[in-house]
């Protein structure tokens, strides 16, 4: 451990544009920021071992997988070069997770997947952010969750018995290529309400289309549908207020909204 970080240490006293280290594609850190090339902690740092970083609890990380802007702007100011896309697909970081911070959000995972449970909002094996998004849909909009007859998991209705397919989407900005609908479910819905959920889980809007217009507008070949913002934007929460009269609970939509989205909508929901 010691060799280690004299090493990490010994590599980042000076630059080494002139080396050829900039072409390894494995990477000891220190910590953020702090790196040096596997080959240069095997020729130069006695008793550097591999193996025994790996023991202590040293892991491999994909920079491609995981991404590390920090990385990316070490080895440019390290090397005076760009990092091409071709190596950083290649390129592997060696190191050591912080295990006790990854104890602990295990066990407050452990201790919110139990009252999520309880409180009847994890059901099956989807996926938290997927559930949690469906529950949202369900208290805003008043929908009533069966146990499905054509597929694992649940179908929603309104209180007039209009089925609804509830999409979710998880993350703070829409792929450029659209939110993926089934067009079975839509054949079988009468609306399709898509959550756009954050990454903290809150929501960051929501958009609600009649199936048949979804079908009509987008069906094509396959089984499966993208939605792109640019084609679906004008009937979001954020922007339009055709369909406040669909929320039957307009202070779940204010709560779990983020923000911004809130104070949109405060405004047409109180009209």
């Amino acid at each position: 451990m010691e060799s280690m970080i004299k090493g990490v240490d010994l590599f980042n006293e000076s630059t080494h544009g002139s080396s050829n280290y900039y072409k390894d594609n494995i990477y000891v850190m220190k910590k953020k920021g702090e790196y040096a090339p596997l080959s240069f902690m095997e020729k130069k740092v006695e008793e550097f071992n591999e193996s025994e970083l790996l023991s202590k609890g040293y892991i491999y990380d994909s920079l491609d997988l995981v991404g590390d802007k920090e990385f990316t702007q070490w080895y440019e100011n390290q090397f005076s070069r760009k990092l091409k896309r071709t190596q950083a697909k290649q390129v592997m970081i060696i190191h050591l997770p912080d295990n006790k911070r990854i104890f602990d959000a295990i066990e407050t995972v452990n201790k919110v997947y139990d009252i999520l449970r309880d409180e009847h909002i994890i059901f099956n094996g989807k996926k938290l952010p997927v559930q949690l998004g469906e529950w949202y849909a369900k208290c805003i909009f008043g929908l009533m969750q069966k146990k499905s007859t054509s597929q694992r998991g649940f179908d929603f209705y309104t209180t007039d018995n209009k089925r609804v397919e509830v999409v979710v989407h998880w993350g703070d900005q829409t792929s450029p290529k659209g939110v993926k609908v089934r067009k079975s479910f839509c054949d079988l819905s009468d609306q399709v309400i898509i959550i756009y959920m954050a990454r903290n889980f809150m929501i960051r809007d929501i958009c609600l289309l009649d199936s048949d217009f979804v079908l009509r507008k987008f069906a094509g070949k396959g089984h499966t549908m993208f939605l792109k913002d640019s084609d679906i934007g004008t009937y979001f929460f954020s922007k339009s207020a055709k369909h406040k009269d669909k929320v039957a609970n307009k202070n779940s939509l204010l709560k779990y909204a983020l923000p911004k989205l809130a104070m949109n909508l405060t405004e047409f929901l109180e009209n």
